[in-house]
């Protein structure tokens, strides 16, 4: 539903709001199942079953199906979505069923919030926070809210003033402030200076108990696969990693670098260099 300037997945191309079918439930529980038996075998930890696609789940009309279809397996489960769609009141539903839901408001002015997210024309911000409203009084679950700054963009005063005001009016039990990281679809969506990083926290701060900013690298832990030609560019069609990190993964699956040779000239991965560092990131249709 946006075309996010720093989107590190790729761009959107014709951005929807209208709610459809994707994926079928049945075939994400039996999938998820596999999983989390593999996960079990290996003695790994799941912690969450996270809704975190290339794209905004709540576009998903059977996203409750799922989540209902998912409760199943004991596992808490977490959606990040970008709240486009949380006016509709059919989303307010779906995510209720999560247990813990990430809201991300990159602005709440007009002009910020387009320039930043860059939404469906038919997308209504005003709508789209009244909503918000709604959903945060009647959640029972851990919500939590993401904004992400860019330089000219969203991280003038007046709008790092309103949003955090309104953020606050949510009560999040955090709220993440980020920056881009990874290669971002458009070059010129870049952090903003240090003192204006300190200045956005500083406005939070004061009107959030809980802030956190993020503005380093997260340290990655994906487990090892026994297929990691098909593991490693779905990992990247979401999650674009620093060449050291995908060589760190390589390692602990046990194959070489001939891989990355390979799938590139499949034409399924590509690397691409951004603010000095080597990225490897899934090449979009």
């Amino acid at each position: 539903s946006y075309n996010c300037a720093y989107c590190q997945v790729g761009r959107t191309h014709h951005p929807e709001f209208s709610r459809r079918a994707f994926l079928d439930p049945e075939h994400i529980y039996q999938a998820v199942a596999a999983r989390l038996q593999q996960a079990e075998a290996e003695c790994i930890r799941i912690d969450y079953l996270s809704f975190v696609p290339d794209g905004e789940p709540t576009l998903d009309i059977r996203l409750g199906e799922t989540i209902a279809q998912l409760r199943m397996l004991g596992k808490p489960i977490a959606v990040f979505t970008n709240a486009s769609l949380i006016w509709r009141p059919d989303v307010r539903a779906d995510l209720a069923a999560a247990d813990w839901v990430s809201l991300k408001f990159d602005a709440v002015q007009e002009r910020a919030w387009r320039k930043t997210d860059r939404p469906n024309k038919l997308l209504q911000l005003p709508v789209i926070l009244d909503g918000a409203r709604a959903f945060a009084r009647q959640y029972k679950g851990e919500l939590v809210t993401e904004t992400l700054l860019c330089a000219g963009l969203n991280d003038d005063e007046e709008n790092l003033i309103a949003t955090a005001d309104f953020i606050a009016e949510l009560q999040p039990a955090m709220a993440y402030i980020g920056v881009p990281t990874r290669p971002p679809v458009e070059s010129w969506a870049v952090p903003p200076e240090e003192a204006l990083l300190a200045q956005a926290f500083s406005i939070c701060k004061a009107r959030l108990p809980h802030v956190e900013l993020m503005i380093g690298y997260p340290p990655l832990s994906f487990q090892p696969s026994v297929d990691v030609e098909r593991e490693l560019p779905a990992i990247l069609s979401v999650h674009p990693m620093r060449e050291s990190e995908v060589m760190d993964y390589l390692q602990k699956c046990g194959v070489g670098q001939d891989i990355l040779e390979s799938l590139t000239e499949k034409g399924v991965l590509k690397r691409v260099e951004y603010a000095g560092e080597g990225f490897w990131m899934r090449r979009m249709a």
